[in-house]
């Protein structure tokens, strides 16, 4: 006769192993997928930034006749003033730490060029032009970018 009391109970080291593979797996799968939604998630909030600063500085045109210069967007005290509907959290990236807009865009800065990126003074009226730009994290060498209308 077989004697059950000699019979041990448990896991073998190969079904552990096993299961730590696919808990392995399945990990590597949710950080990889969740990195992705955050890229996109970010460069949702940069299309809307761009968005909303067109709109102000469309906006700042139709009452002034010409757009603002780079210096004065990146003057807080020149935005309450001119620019009443911008939320100053507009001009900052996702990933930067400055609420300023740079005159090239970078992996922390949106971009502002006026006049294709001649220097322009609001005081002589000569800012006739600009581009909005920010780079995406999704898709190498991709940006959002606004013209201005006229």
């Amino acid at each position: 006769m077989v004697s059950l009391k000699n019979k041990q109970q448990g896991f073998t080291i190969v079904e552990l192993l096993i299961v730590i593979v696919v808990i392995g797996i399945l990990a590597a799968l949710v950080v990889t997928t969740f990195s992705g939604i955050q890229q996109k998630a970010r460069d949702k909030e940069r299309q809307t930034d761009i968005g909303a600063l067109h709109s102000q500085l469309e906006a700042y045109y139709a009452q002034n006749g010409s757009y603002p210069a780079l210096a004065e967007v990146n003057t807080g005290s020149w935005r309450t003033d001119n620019m009443k509907g911008l939320d100053s959290a507009a001009l900052q990236d996702p990933k930067g730490s400055a609420q300023t807009l740079a005159a090239a865009a970078s992996a922390t800065e949106y971009g502002y060029a006026t006049n294709g990126g001649v220097a322009c003074t609001t005081a002589a009226a000569d800012c006739t032009s600009y581009i909005l730009t920010a780079n995406r994290e999704e898709g190498t060498g991709l940006t959002f970018t606004k013209s201005s209308l006229n």
